[in-house]
């Protein structure tokens, strides 16, 4: 028989990601505590011995920002020996994409939405977590149109393909994304459309029904408190 003896700490932290301003963004939270004291972060904590892996998530993430009743996918577990300064500590990394309007973040001195292309410094290896959840998400447009779960329930196909363009970092051609976006199933055309007053009203869309088909997702749903 071996001796075990205890070598590592496990962690859990979340990427949240929405569209604000014109720009994608991700949720950080400055750090109190050593190492890295003072520097932002993505929300994060120790997993308890009591817990699951989804429970210590929505838990940490509730705790750290108090945001909850939202889907989390299990992203990728970061096990690099130096990705802490003091410890040996590996993470499993959840991440969500979310519409603004629907999750109420009272941002303070130490909680804040960030430009993902403008982050400033993080702690750990926290700028390769979100590099790796805009990598997953971009792969995922090619399955199916993922950013949907960044628009108002209805949608003009213009706000559609910004929230392409802004998860790609890059513009899209108007007359190929239409052509192709209009053949995506579930997508459903209405006989709405946009109220504006400076522009030419915008036909409006809605999804009937999207299923993110990867083996690897791995969803979590709180229950609305009635």
């Amino acid at each position: 028989m071996f001796k075990e003896t205890k070598t590592h700490e496990i962690t859990v932290d979340t990427v949240i990601l929405t569209l604000k301003n014109d720009s994608l963004q991700v949720l950080l939270v400055k750090r109190e505590n050593e190492p890295f004291k003072g520097k932002w972060a993505i929300p994060g904590g120790y997993v308890r011995m009591s817990e699951n892996l989804d429970d210590a998530a929505m838990r940490v993430l509730k705790e750290k920002t108090n945001v909850d009743n939202i889907y989390l996918e299990q992203l990728y577990t970061f096990g690099d020996p130096l990705r802490h300064p003091v410890a040996r500590v590996i993470t499993c990394a959840y991440f969500a994409l979310i519409r603004a309007e629907d999750v109420n973040v009272e941002t303070t001195d130490n909680v804040q939405w960030h430009k993902v292309n403008d982050l400033p410094a993080l702690a750990f290896d926290h700028k390769e977590i979100i590099q790796y959840s805009l990598k997953r998400t971009r792969e995922r447009l090619e399955l199916c149109p993922v950013a949907y779960q960044l628009l108002n329930e209805k949608f003009t196909l213009t706000e559609m393909q910004r929230a392409y363009e802004l998860i790609m970092g890059k513009n899209l051609d108007k007359r190929n994304f239409r052509k192709k976006v209009i053949q995506t199933e579930g997508l459903i055309e209405l006989d709405e459309f946009s109220k504006t007053s400076s522009k030419r009203p915008a036909r409006l869309y809605t999804f009937e029904s999207i299923k993110l088909d990867s083996k690897r997702a791995h969803f979590i749903k709180k229950e609305k408190k009635s």
